[in-house]
């Protein structure tokens, strides 16, 4: 399990570097434009998807992660850190608040933790 700690305290940090920097790092290495935002597959109602993939996968790392030693707080930190970096664009250069992204976070994490909830669920029976 301290593999799966590492892995995800790594990719949470890329993840904040990422989502704070005022400018699309992705956008520049993938198109040479910072102002440029890759999408991986159309949006989903009033959610995008690329946030609801990266908050799935981050929050599903996390999960396995630490959800046996502290799993009130690691579900606390997801959720949180989901609101607060969307919120954080309203101050960020360059970015821009939008609900869809905040659906797209929270999204992502509820997901994360109904499959992670299922998962084991039927793994105890």
């Amino acid at each position: 399990m301290q593999k799966t700690k590492i892995l995800f305290n790594i990719i949470n940090t890329i993840f904040i570097v990422l989502y704070v920097y005022p400018g699309s790092i992705l956008g520049f290495l993938i198109y040479g434009d910072f102002q440029k935002q890759p999408q991986i597959t159309q949006d989903f109602l009033s959610m995008s998807s690329n946030h609801v993939y990266a908050f799935f996968v981050l929050s599903l790392i996390g999960l396995i992660a630490y959800y046996k030693s502290n799993k009130k707080l690691i579900i606390t930190y997801l959720i949180l850190s989901s609101i607060i970096l969307e919120i954080l664009h309203i101050v960020i250069p360059n970015r821009s608040f939008q609900y869809e992204d905040l659906f797209g976070n929270i999204g992502g994490v509820l997901m994360s933790i109904f499959l992670f909830s299922i998962f084991n669920f039927w793994r105890k029976r």
